[in-house]
């Protein structure tokens, strides 16, 4: 089994960290949805270059997300790219985007959401793929500063994969998405965020994907914070999957 490990953090050094602690407590105030603040967007940026004397290497991540809350519809876009290489040689070239709509979330703990999917990762050997489905979640917490939520349902996917080097699958299969989605948020400065997903296959027991995200951020301004994240992919179809640790910085507003 082929196992790829990545690591991005960011340009940090010690005197930047003593000037992110006096400032961090400066220029701190509440953003969140309500009544008149219905859009959202978030910008992180992470990065690391290594060179020695017989090795060189370097990782990029970018992330974008916009998101659009109403009181009965939620509409969420995000989009993230991650490129690398080691010693002249390509280890990412990674691309996702998605968009999924929720409805009622806001106004019942039963509600309902769809989404599609676009991936290709080189990294895990995945040409294309496209996923479009629906379901049903359940919020056990919605607040401003705490949120639970699992959420099931069906994807249609249409892939081609690469399983060696000379061989692509392509295929359509059907699977069972389980979502879980847990935020923290502690004093408005510290948040925890996590996204997880077990996506097995309906026609074949040995192919499934596991996605799993989590963050942890401190925020210095209104608009900026440090964040530390821990991302993880499996894709059973080609025995491949990635980690990647990254520490870098956020930029997000609501309006």
């Amino acid at each position: 089994m082929k196992y790829i490990l990545t690591c991005s953090s960011c340009f940090l050094g010690g005197r930047y960290w003593v000037v992110a602690v006096c400032i961090l407590y400066g220029n701190i105030s509440k953003a969140q949805f309500n009544d008149s603040t219905h859009y959202y967007t978030k910008f992180t940026t992470t990065g690391i270059i290594n060179k020695t004397k017989d090795n060189q290497s370097f990782v990029m991540n970018n992330g974008f997300s916009f998101n659009v809350s109403k009181k009965k519809v939620s509409l969420n876009s995000s989009a993230g790219y991650i490129y690398g290489r080691q010693n002249g040689k390509l280890t990412n070239n990674d691309f996702t985007t998605g968009l999924n709509l929720d409805l009622l979330k806001n106004t019942h703990k039963l509600y309902y959401w769809g989404l599609v999917n676009l991936t290709s990762s080189y990294s895990l050997k995945i040409n294309h793929q496209v996923q479009a489905g629906g379901g049903v979640g359940y919020s056990f917490l919605n607040r401003q500063k705490a949120e639970l939520v699992v959420s099931d349902g069906l994807l249609f996917e249409a892939s081609s994969v690469k399983t060696d080097s000379e061989t692509n699958d392509t295929y359509q299969t059907v699977r069972n998405s389980l979502r879980i989605r847990h935020r923290w948020l502690i004093n408005d400065v510290v948040s925890w965020d996590g996204t997880h997903f077990w996506q097995p296959s309906l026609e074949r027991i040995d192919d499934y994907i596991i996605k799993s995200s989590t963050s942890v951020s401190i925020r210095l301004r209104k608009w900026l914070s440090i964040t530390s994240a821990l991302t993880y992919n499996k894709f059973s179809r080609t025995n491949r999957e990635n980690l990647l640790v990254s520490f870098g910085l956020t930029a997000e507003t609501y309006f």
